[in-house]
């Protein structure tokens, strides 16, 4: 697959997901094989203001490609958010327009726009003209099951010159409730020439095969299923392009893979703020190592309420030891 001059090494990409895809995240993630990894929405008027918290979710310089996503309801704004995130080293652009969140659809931003699409063209065609990278795209389905706009937003976004397209296979009043409809991203891959991505509940490889089977789609987008196993998207790229099994990693693997997260976030944000935005990554990382809910409490509470870096690493560390030796006992009965 190909984004402009940027070539995908796979079509199994990181989802963007405010508080979890900072930049420790999507780097492990693209460390580990994702095809693509996006930053966390940006909000274009916040980034032209140079507010420092925004402008840390916009970096990305250490990977290739580098994308932001960009958020916004104003054609001005997300022009200047685009030229900064461009100037910041930006090698891709994407548009937010499938948030459901209300703090943002009530500002008539994210997949609010999809129940207007002559503004939400004015947005896009405001960003293409803005930057002289690819700039791609991001929805839902529509803004209700009455309301059902992706084929027509998909092939005017083409027109206008994006390069590619992301659809969460829901409307924005299902917000994450039920299951995704990977069938009716159909009407949108056939609406286009472009690649068209799928996106919502893949945490498998049989998720991915049938989502790329009912929807038409060139690749797919991991979320809420990387929470815990940033490997995910690079392990179902191996599995789908081999055609084997691929296992997940090792809980010896595991424990490397979380403690350099951690480490990695302390670096980023320092040791007050990088413990407390890594406490959500622990509780993921403990229950995806199989443990009962029992001794998952116990840790989350010895991890999540420690406010002394080293002695969060290492506990980390020997909690994944104790499931190891756990896990070896209970095999030998």
């Amino acid at each position: 697959m190909q984004i402009g001059q940027h070539n995908l090494k796979n079509p199994v990409f990181l989802a963007p997901m405010t508080g979890v895809s900072d930049l420790p995240f999507r780097t492990l993630a693209a460390d580990l094989d994702a095809g693509l990894v996006v930053s966390e929405m940006v909000a274009s008027s916040e980034l032209v203001r140079q507010r420092k918290d925004v402008v840390r979710r916009a970096r990305g310089e250490t990977l290739s490609p580098y994308v932001v996503q960009l958020v916004g309801c104003e054609a001005h704004w997300m022009a200047e958010g685009a030229r900064i995130a461009e100037g910041l080293g930006a090698d891709i652009i994407d548009i937010n327009m499938g948030c459901p969140r209300r703090e943002v659809t009530g500002k008539l931003s994210g997949s609010a726009l999809m129940r207007d699409l002559d503004h939400a063209l004015s947005l896009i065609t405001a960003v293409v003209q803005a930057v002289s990278v690819p700039v791609t795209l991001k929805m839902r389905l529509g803004w209700d099951d009455k309301d059902i706009t992706a084929p027509q937003l998909a092939r005017r976004a083409e027109a206008e010159g994006v390069q590619m397209v992301t659809v969460h296979a829901r409307t924005r009043c299902q917000f994450f409730k039920g299951r995704a409809d990977w069938s009716r991203v159909k009407p949108v891959s056939a609406a286009v020439s472009i690649p068209v991505i799928v996106n919502g509940d893949i945490c498998t490889v049989q998720d991915a095969l049938e989502a790329l089977s009912q929807s038409g789609g060139d690749g797919v987008m991991i979320g809420r299923g990387s929470y815990g196993a940033p490997w995910l998207p690079g392990q179902i790229a191996r599995a789908l392009k081999s055609g084997r099994h691929v296992t997940a990693p090792t809980l010896t693997e595991q424990r490397n893979i979380a403690v350099a997260h951690i480490e990695s976030m302390l670096g980023f944000y320092g040791d007050y703020l990088g413990l407390r935005n890594a406490r959500k990554h622990m509780g993921w990382y403990l229950e995806t190592a199989g443990r009962d809910t029992t001794s998952i409490k116990t840790w989350r509470r010895r991890l999540c309420t420690d406010d002394n870096a080293l002695r969060v690493l290492q506990n980390l560390s020997a909690f994944y030891d104790e499931t190891r030796a756990f896990k070896s006992s209970e095999a030998l009965g």
